[in-house]
């Protein structure tokens, strides 16, 4: 079990998965079994999600952005059939908030792409701030209702909306169409226009593509479980804010927030959370 394995292994693998390996290349490197590296990196992540879920309380983050990265579990949409359960396999989306300011990422969730989600997820973040925010999204339309319910009148809210030369991705290649033109369009209350933006959270996507190896695109190395894709992405955020050093920053984003008085180090990370 994972629980049997020394200290010194469980700092190295869990270092190892939150910088973007996957599970056979951390076997290689460690000599430990995939199947103990998998309870490992689970535990861990579960361990991370609690901990978060009590910390991360009466914030004074002001500005933040939101946005949904896309992952699948198991297969594709497309591949899904009528034998499956829609809910644990198929496209599964994960929320993020961002602080602009700190970089810290109060809380997400993984779930389908579906107003209810949005709205669980937008309810969670109202709990754990203590100031007005300001909060950016793209122009999804269930973002609009969600904020509303999950903050009433205590708001400030306004959409990005993108528009793009065209849908289609370029004949053998793999990246966006260019982008044509940008809209600031405020939604709720008195948002400052200058700071309506989404583009410090569309960063963070990047970094979560780069260090949760089931999310790295044009790969082999996705979730079969649901579970398991929770506890990666938990993982990656605690390690994100309270271990990984942000370069703007100079410190941890948890540090830069006041949530935690110091930089940690996965070994600190490992005992705290438990």
């Amino acid at each position: 079990m994972a629980n049997v394995l020394a200290t010194e292994k469980k700092i190295q693998v869990i270092s190892a998965l939150a910088e973007g390996n996957s599970i056979r290349s951390v076997e290689r490197m460690t000599g430990i079994y995939r199947d103990k590296i998998m309870r490992l990196g689970v535990k861990v992540g579960e361990d991370c999600a609690n901990f978060m879920n009590k910390t991360m309380v009466d914030l004074p983050c002001r500005t933040l952005e939101v946005d949904e990265i896309w992952g699948f579990v198991g297969k594709k949409k497309k591949n899904v059939t009528l034998n499956d359960n829609r809910e644990l396999v198929g496209d599964a989306w994960t929320y993020v908030a961002l602080d602009r300011d700190t970089k810290l990422v109060p809380c997400f969730k993984v779930g389908k792409l579906k107003a209810k989600t949005t709205y669980e997820f937008m309810n969670d973040l109202s709990t754990r701030l203590k100031n007005r925010p300001q909060i950016s999204t793209d122009g999804m339309q269930a973002y609009v209702e969600a904020i509303e319910k999950a903050f009433g009148s205590e708001v400030d809210y306004g959409q990005v909306y993108k528009t793009f030369a065209s849908d289609k991705l370029p004949s053998g290649g793999y990246s966006p169409a260019a982008l044509v033109s940008i809209e600031k369009v405020p939604m709720l209350g008195n948002p400052n226009h200058e700071k309506i933006c989404t583009s410090f959270v569309e960063r963070q996507n990047l970094t979560m593509r780069m260090h949760i190896r089931r999310l790295t695109r044009l790969t082999n190395a996705f979730s079969k479980k649901m579970d398991n894709f929770k506890a990666a992405v938990a993982l990656h955020f605690g390690y994100y804010n309270f271990v990984k050093v942000h370069k703007s920053l100079r410190t941890t984003p948890a540090m830069a927030c006041g949530v935690s008085k110091e930089i940690w180090n996965v070994g600190d990370l490992l005992e705290r959370i438990q």
